[in-house]
């Protein structure tokens, strides 16, 4: 080491993330230091959780709406609350403890604010929001006019009345409980700051795909297909190019594939591996093409949606309309793929102020090769690759994302993007719960 050289000083830090699909609790034991554009981050462990299958099954059957008392919540929430905990402490197994933890929790319920709430089925607009409405649709989804994303308007917080109320998201597994059980100082609830002020407290992850994933010369979108997909768009790294990212939720991930699998093999299966089910079958294109004409493809950003729209409901849904094309399992399955892909390149191609250079993909879709191929016939000579390939794991950057913004609210630096989630400014993300270890 140079004289003058200091050794970078690293912060031992857990993430921990259950997405929509609700398959697992993905952990990840990382090491940080620096801050923003000199941020480094090492992966030491990645692991994934399963849940007990009767948490599971409780989790999923709040996430579609069924009613229950405020008691059994209670008794779900302190549950993955625990189950949270036990990945934290197995994680550090072998490896020097973590002085700090990043949880999500698992998200049960998220409404965005009413401006922006066409992607709800319960909410009433001009615009139909059951899953197919009348909006006309273009003869090539992969062919759309590109048209600029308009920038969230800087006053939104004076339009929040009686009358366009504030999104809302839940999220169980609270972090207080999590601080107890592991004695080590948990920040949680990341969601509430940014819709306090008018966000949509989604998506949450740009800032961090900003400082980890940015190129100098290269302009990428970094796409996570989770239950739900979400878009970062993040442009070449130079100039004023943070005010230049773009984030959105593009429609369903893994949902509807996941609940047709469960569905379609009777309970056999509740994903479908590689997306070897689907790739034996044949996409119906008039079927995508109608699909796509749901209310929410078309509504610009910012935007953020769940398993509130793309849920069971809607999976019927698509069922009853697939019966008109008598499709076989398989062929179900390769449409249901085929939205999922054409919804992003959609997605790509209206909102984008121009298309990337280069697409990242991460989360569980990204192994989903069938998915991933036909992610690539639609985009043509756009490069297609995982975050793997440009040393950060897909598998584990959205648990990793948590360990970050964990770290930054500890360091009092703002998490998220206005950009992004549509809030009128940056704001410190997460409430802080002290571990007795850390005391």
């Amino acid at each position: 080491m140079h004289p003058t050289e200091t050794a970078a000083v690293f912060t031992r830090v857990i993430g921990l993330i259950s997405g929509t699909s609700v398959d697992g609790i993905d952990a990840a034991l990382v090491e940080i230091s620096g801050t923003e554009l000199d941020l480094k981050v090492e992966l030491l462990a990645g692991v994934t959780y399963p849940y007990p299958a009767e948490l599971r099954e409780r989790i999923l059957a709040v996430g579609a709406g069924v009613a229950i008392s405020m008691a059994e919540l209670a008794e779900i929430d302190d549950a993955i609350a625990i189950v949270f905990a036990q990945a934290a402490q197995n994680i550090q197994i072998a490896h020097q403890p973590a002085t700090l933890i990043g949880s999500h929790g698992q998200t049960v319920y998220h409404r965005p604010p009413a401006d922006r709430a066409i992607g709800n089925q319960e909410e009433n607009h001009s615009h139909s929001a059951t899953p197919f409405s009348s909006r006309g649709c273009a003869n090539d989804y992969a062919q759309d006019k590109l048209t600029a994303s308009p920038l969230p308007s800087t006053d939104a917080i004076n339009r929040i009345s009686a009358h366009s109320p504030l999104g809302y998201s839940l999220q169980l597994g609270r972090g207080a409980l999590i601080a107890y059980l592991t004695g080590i100082t948990t920040v949680s609830n990341f969601r509430v700051a940014d819709i306090a002020i008018g966000g949509h407290g989604a998506p949450l992850v740009p800032r961090v795909d900003a400082y980890l994933l940015s190129h100098p010369q290269e302009g990428r979108c970094i796409q996570n297909i989770g239950g739900i997909g979400n878009v970062a768009y993040i442009p070449p790294r130079h100039g004023d190019w943070l005010s230049k990212i773009r984030a959105w939720d593009t429609g369903p991930g893994n949902s509807l594939l996941d609940l047709a699998v469960e569905h379609l093999s009777a309970g056999a299966k509740t994903y479908d591996e590689d997306g070897n089910w689907a790739a034996s079958g044949t996409p119906c294109h008039p079927l995508v093409e109608q699909w796509l004409n749901q209310d929410y493809f078309h509504l610009p950003p910012p935007k953020s949606t769940g398993r509130e729209l793309f849920g069971v409901t809607y999976m019927h849904q698509c069922l009853k309309d697939a019966q008109a094309y008598q499709l076989n399992a398989a062929d179900v399955l390769a449409t249901l793929t085929e939205l999922t892909a054409a919804s992003i390149v959609h997605s790509y191609r209206t909102f984008l102020p121009s298309m990337p250079q280069r697409v990242l993909l991460c989360g569980g879709g990204s192994r989903n090769l069938y998915l991933k191929q036909r992610l690539q016939l639609l985009l043509t000579s756009i490069p297609v690759w995982t975050t793997d390939e440009v040393g950060l794991s897909a598998d584990f950057k959205e648990a990793i994302a948590f360990a970050v913004l964990a770290y930054w609210r500890n360091l009092g630096i703002p998490g998220n993007l206005p950009t992004a989630t549509g809030a009128p400014q940056e704001v410190l993300l997460g409430e802080i719960y002290q571990g007795q270890h850390n005391s």
